[in-house]
């Protein structure tokens, strides 16, 4: 904020300029983005050591590369677009990122647990519902580590891991705006709050599905695993746990109201160079920080380092993230100026549901999907000529327009799309790389950038296909 304090005031017809930038971009703007992901991507695989003692400087070193010509191009406008995306976008990320972290690190379960197929489709059932009660960031944290520690005693564990992402930390969003961002971006643009409970049978299919895929590949492993090693090495199965650090729960709760509540809660909003900041947004984002301090403080030193809690995996989360938000900034940008735009070829063919549930989920897996979704969103909108202000009493029938049926099947194919396909890569949605780091952290040989996507290749695509046929 400090920043904003001390830049002189912007010209009020900012929105307009941003506007005609946005149609002029040229494609080849995002290619520090692209160099961003192969970063992520190639070098833990190819420099290992390198990346480990460097990843910092790498993530800071893209972004200067995507700021500087930005800014010499642009000049305070680009500056204007820069602060508004750290600012409103990356901090409040951040902010609300470290407070389910820091309270979620805060909760121990104290078990005698030894993971089985039973056990690890149960943590990952109870995730999977859990994610759209509390959201899939809050799920992961909560029961990762738990889970971890129940196959810590496997050779053959990261595929447990994998499928944690592909339903905990994504598919278990679905059905809720608390669930995922896209949906709570719906939510504060006029969707109603219970309307995503319709797609349910979607959640259902693909999250069935996964489970049904996940129960087959684990038992092949335990069996493999359970023939080649010695009895005397294996565990005895026991299921006495304990939760310690149970107020934490109620901290988690004070995050996840303060998060609805910024939804809810209509307030003015203030301007500084050009960016308009809500006083309920400003709101949550003390609120979390303040929860995260009490969690802190509350709760001893020695039940977080039992829980294996350190600051390792947010802080890269963290580097990682303002790199892929500052470089993402043309890519969306031309993304948001939709058929006005350099991919405004590709945007205007998209006129079936199932190609929104495609384009809208392809770019998911690699861009921010709260932004994307918004931005299919209001294509469709557009395409039907019904006005933004019009969503909610379309969707709850109170309007009944000829087009609100295409409309909400529409809707339907962004939100599932731009939801679930955030799962196709480890930076499709925050919590999947939460999730890598912690694993890594716990000595799990994760899969790398391309390992994992082909995992997501060889089992999601083929379930997103069938539900295409199926629902779309």
């Amino acid at each position: 904020m400090l920043v904003i304090w001390l830049t002189p005031a912007a010209t009020r017809d900012v929105e307009p300029q941003l506007a005609l930038i946005r149609r002029q971009l040229p494609l080849w703007t995002a290619l520090p983005f692209a160099g961003m992901l192969l970063s992520i991507a190639l070098f833990p695989l190819l420099a290992p050591s390198f990346w480990h003692h460097h990843f910092k400087k790498v993530a800071v070193a893209w972004a200067f590369v995507m700021a500087g010509p930005w800014l010499v191009q642009f000049g305070s406008l680009g500056l204007v677009v820069i602060l508004e995306v750290l600012l409103l976008d990356y901090v409040p990320f951040l902010i609300l990122l470290w407070g389910l972290y820091t309270v979620s690190g805060g909760i121990l379960l104290r078990a005698k647990l030894v993971a089985t197929p039973q056990l690890n489709v149960a943590f990952l059932c109870a995730g999977t519902v859990l994610a759209s009660l509390m959201g899939t960031t809050g799920a992961a944290m909560l029961l990762v580590r738990p889970l971890l520690r129940a196959n810590a005693w496997r050779r053959h564990r990261a595929h447990v891991l994998v499928f944690f992402i592909f339903l905990v930390a994504n598919v278990g969003g679905l059905l809720t705006p608390l669930g995922d961002p896209p949906l709570f971006l719906g939510f504060l643009h006029g969707v109603p709050f219970f309307w995503t409970l319709r797609l349910f049978p979607e959640y259902l299919f693909v999250s069935g599905t996964l489970l049904l895929v996940f129960v087959v590949i684990d038992h092949r492993l335990m069996r493999r695993e359970l023939d080649l090693r010695p009895t005397h090495e294996l565990p005895h199965t026991r299921t006495s746990f304990a939760v310690v650090g149970t107020h934490n729960f109620v901290l988690l709760l004070g995050i996840l109201g303060a998060v609805l509540l910024s939804g809810f809660w209509r307030t003015p909003s203030f301007e500084w160079f050009g960016i308009h900041v809500s006083y309920a947004n400003l709101v949550r984002d003390l609120a979390i920080l303040a929860i995260g301090l009490v969690s802190m403080a509350s709760t001893p030193r020695a039940l977080r380092d039992e829980n294996g809690f350190s600051w390792e995996p947010i802080t890269e989360v963290a580097y990682l993230f303002f790199g892929i938000f500052v470089t993402i900034i043309p890519a969306l940008a031309i993304l948001r100026a939709g058929a006005d735009g350099s991919l405004g070829a590709l945007i205007v063919r998209v006129t079936e549901p199932w190609q929104y549930f495609w384009i809208s989920g392809a770019l998911s897996s690699f861009l921010d999907n709260a932004p994307t979704y918004l931005t299919f969103m209001t294509l469709a909108l557009g395409r039907l000529g019904i006005d933004p202000g019009q969503v909610g009493p379309i969707l709850t029938g109170a309007l009944p327009l000829p087009d609100a049926a295409t409309f909400a099947a529409y809707l339907k194919a962004v939100s599932v799309g731009s939801v679930l396909m955030g799962a196709n890569t480890y930076i499709g949605n925050a919590p999947n790389f939460m999730v890598l780091s912690i694993a890594k952290e716990h000595g799990v040989k994760m899969p790398s950038f391309f390992g994992y996507m082909l995992w997501s290749a060889g089992i999601l695509i083929p379930i997103f296909i069938i539900a295409t046929l199926i629902f779309f």
